[in-house]
């Protein structure tokens, strides 16, 4: 993995002034649109970035393809690429392949290879495990044992499309004006502890759950510890790696709600719980300790996004803005509101969540029948 760090790197940046923008957007009703917006609000905050990693998330953007996992891959060879694919087809039934779409553009120089395949497990692979928890553990092969090769992506009908360079650039260079979800993230990069790759960029992913965040993580070694005893190794070279798999281990396989996650990883302090009711004393007293190693000390914000859900959350004590906004069934969330505002300039609704408080948005149950 030491060679794709190396691939766009042009300041050779090791630390700088915290900065990173934040925008969510995601219809309740399922409704599809483009790209387009999302790169719009992103370009109003260029300077939340400064050019060392750009992405975004998108979801429903494979219908065709709605039941198998959509691997993204980026290359640093083409030995490398055999060697990925010829470990894909052995674990997995790959249906097709292609190259990720893109176009040249002067603000996205040196890519690696980018390809894209379509593939699923089956009990012959998987032995009866759960098909989730098999691609996890293939995917985490790839990232740690296959040199030069990097899964970046790896949900159902969704992908992750992301690099070095301005947010804007990556979003034109990538094509998303082409493609149509009903939810997208994305995220402009202002490196602090970590150098710019193209894997280390945001959105971070596993499965269909992807994060983008701002600020910084000083509890990284003892949340990377705790996840390693749940199988998940942190290979991107950056700290918002550990809220990926956080999401994954609680929400999927720990099976917590949304609110649960949110007192996990953002807990009250303990002069408030101990203010707080019996029954919630309880709970909090309890997750603070069986789940303490996931605690993510320093400032953040967040937006975590899978199939149907969209979720917004900042540290308990707020040292990362995040602004949440409304307009018919379309929910927003943005580091600024002048980002919403330039996408949807009449709002039905705008405010400022508290603290460690999640905002949500989920698909209507119809909608949900068919993401």
């Amino acid at each position: 993995m030491k060679d794709l760090s190396r691939i766009c790197n042009p300041y050779n940046e090791d630390k700088v002034i915290s900065a990173c923008g934040i925008f969510g957007m995601m219809s309740r009703k399922g409704r599809t649109f483009s790209g387009a917006d999302a790169i719009k609000a992103m370009a109003n905050m260029h300077d939340r970035g400064n050019g060392l990693g750009g992405g975004f998330a998108a979801y429903g953007i494979y219908p065709e393809y709605h039941d198998y996992y959509a691997f993204h891959l980026m290359f640093m060879s083409s030995a490398a690429q055999e060697a990925t694919e010829a470990f894909l087809r052995h674990n997995f039934k790959v249906v097709d392949d292609d190259e990720i779409p893109t176009r040249p553009h002067p603000g996205v120089v040196n890519p690696p290879i980018l390809w894209r395949y379509f593939a699923k497990p089956d009990f012959h692979f998987t032995g009866g495990r759960p098909d989730d928890d098999y691609v996890v553990e293939k995917v985490m092969h790839i990232n740690t044992q296959v040199d030069g090769a990097f899964v970046f992506s790896a949900g159902k009908n969704m992908g992750v499309f992301k690099g070095v360079g301005h947010t804007e650039d990556i979003g034109k260079f990538f094509c998303l004006e082409d493609y149509e979800g009903y939810l997208w993230t994305a995220h402009s990069r202002f490196p602090t502890n970590t150098q710019a790759w193209w894997g280390g960029a945001h959105p971070f992913s596993i499965l269909d759950w992807t994060v983008v965040h701002n600020g910084e993580i000083s509890s990284y070694g003892t949340n990377r510890a705790f996840l390693e005893m749940y199988g998940y190794f942190c290979t991107m070279h950056t700290d918002t790696e550990v809220l990926a798999y956080a999401v994954d281990l609680l929400m999927r396989k720990h099976h917590l709600p949304v609110e649960i996650f949110a007192k996990v990883v953002a807990p009250p302090l303990w002069n408030d719980i101990d203010r707080m009711s019996p029954k919630e004393k309880a709970l909090c007293t309890a997750l603070r300790i069986v789940y303490s190693g996931l605690l993510m000390n320093g400032p953040f914000t967040i937006v975590v996004a899978h199939h149907g859900e969209m979720i917004g959350l900042g540290d308990r004590i707020r040292l990362r803005p995040l602004v949440a906004a409304t307009r018919d069934d379309i929910q927003y969330v943005s580091s600024e509101e002048a980002a919403i505002r330039l996408v949807e300039p009449e709002l039905d609704r705008v405010w400022i969540p508290k603290g460690g408080e999640p905002v949500i948005c989920r698909l209507e149950s119809e909608a949900l029948a068919t993401a």
